[in-house]
């Protein structure tokens, strides 16, 4: 079976790296908050293209913290899409404020720009638009959007590290810039981690006090916060990863082409840009049957996933709250229908042709 993802596949070289910064704080006896998460902070805010970088414990974590920031809670409504895991949701309902749901655009699945405007209200806080798969969502259009409205956007890249359009990476385009670095994700810790990049010094100021404790200096609660602290071994670990994230994101793009050529032509909807906004943390394709299609492929020899079967306001959840389930067909029909193909660059070179080869068998069953 050629698995879905493998975190065994690290090459020698990384390894030992890596086994570098672990004995540099093993070394250090400094665990928490210290050298090692400062230069990550630098490191990836200059990666970024971003004035400050705050590392947390996690990526929903940077999203609580985040909204949490910009003095949202209790009252109050953050716009975002249905169809990306629930981390949004998840991170709105922390900070004391209700999601709504605006519909995705079909050819990107990202929050559309197009239906957002109607799902603004007056107790409309914030808009979270996640670069969804490692796509950036139309980042210009939304931002027209939440200009007009008077509302800041908090960009999602939670899949999306090292995306950028016009030469502007993914989290500076937005009041803040709210990333994961669980072990998968295109720039992963060997563990959890999440950072908020902003531009703003206050803001940033504001998530590194809500981080630990709400403290203006220590031992001094000014707010109440809480514990979200990147480890030293996870900042170390992140910093001899972050040089090789532009080569491991141009092997996914290259893995995804060859993926959508042997698609080509057939009625599967798959990824179709390869330029710079695309990173390829997930290749995900559209196809009626799916669920005969994913027997199909293990058949094959080859393991899928879906991403994800339940979009946010139809999950237990949000019934829990109370929550009157918007009118999203759109965002619907692509969770039925949504399937995840193996995409990573330590894929082997006959591991992407063998799944190539049944794309092209799948191919051919789907001609309109």
């Amino acid at each position: 079976m050629i698995p879905f993802n493998d975190l065994n596949r690290t090459p020698a070289p990384l390894r030992a790296a890596l086994a570098a910064g672990v004995q540099r704080v093993l070394d250090r006896g400094w665990f928490i908050l210290g050298p090692e998460c400062d230069a990550f902070e630098h490191e990836f805010a200059a990666y970024c293209g971003a004035a400050h970088c705050v590392s947390v414990a996690n990526g929903t974590d940077a999203l609580e913290l985040a909204l949490r920031a910009l003095g949202i809670g209790p009252g109050d409504e953050v716009v975002t899409a249905a169809n990306a895991g629930g981390y949004s949701s998840t991170a709105i309902r922390l900070a004391g404020a209700q999601p709504r749901y605006a519909e995705i655009d079909p050819a990107t699945r990202n929050l559309s720009a197009a239906h957002l405007a109607g799902a603004i209200t007056p107790r409309t806080r914030a808009v979270i638009a996640t670069h969804l798969y490692g796509c950036m969502a139309d980042v210009a259009a939304l931002l027209e959007v939440t200009q007009r409205a008077g509302v800041p956007l908090i960009e999602d890249c939670a899949q999306a590290h090292g995306a950028s359009i016009a030469g502007r990476k993914a989290g500076t385009w937005g009041a803040m810039g709210c990333f994961s670095f669980y072990p998968t994700k295109n720039l992963g810790a060997c563990g959890d981690g999440g950072a908020v990049i902003a531009s703003d010094a206050a803001l940033a100021r504001r998530v590194m006090s809500l981080r630990q404790y709400g403290w203006s200096r220590k031992y001094h609660s000014a707010e109440t916060g809480r514990n979200s602290r990147m480890d030293e071994m996870q900042a170390a670990i992140l910093r001899a990863k972050l040089p090789l994230l532009d080569g491991w994101n141009r092997r996914r793009r290259e893995i995804a082409a060859r993926y959508s050529a042997a698609l080509a032509g057939s009625a599967v909807d798959c990824p179709r840009g390869f330029g710079d906004e695309y990173v390829a943390h997930l290749y995900v394709i559209r196809v009626a049957r799916r669920d005969e299609t994913r027997e199909e492929l293990k058949a094959c020899g080859i393991a899928t996933d879906v991403h994800y079967p339940v979009p946010d306001h139809l999950q237990e959840a949000a019934s829990r709250a109370g929550a009157v389930p918007p009118a999203l067909p759109e965002t619907e029909r692509a969770a039925g229908e949504v399937l995840t193909l193996p995409c990573y660059p330590e894929l082997r070179e006959e591991e992407i042709e063998s799944i190539a080869d049944a794309l092209r068998a799948l191919a051919e069953r789907n001609r309109p």
